[in-house]
């Protein structure tokens, strides 16, 4: 059978970042996964809240998510 054509969403690129009402791009902090016994406290209480992807590359996530903006 054939594939349908048509734009498809990159579904990496959808579990990695989350886009909020207003439109502002959120990830999360690299360095959260392991060794986090040498990491202090404010160290990891920081990683673990999200961050606003920077203007320079928004345009690259958006155009990997075509059906959410």
């Amino acid at each position: 059978m054939r594939r349908p054509k048509g734009i498809k969403t990159k579904k990496s690129v959808a579990k990695r970042f989350k886009i909020t009402g207003t439109g502002k791009i959120l990830r999360s902090h690299a360095g959260r996964r392991h060794l986090l016994s040498t990491k202090n406290a404010k160290r990891r209480r920081r990683l673990g809240k999200l961050a606003v992807v920077s203007k320079t590359d928004e345009y690259r996530v958006l155009a990997s998510l075509p059906f959410s903006h």
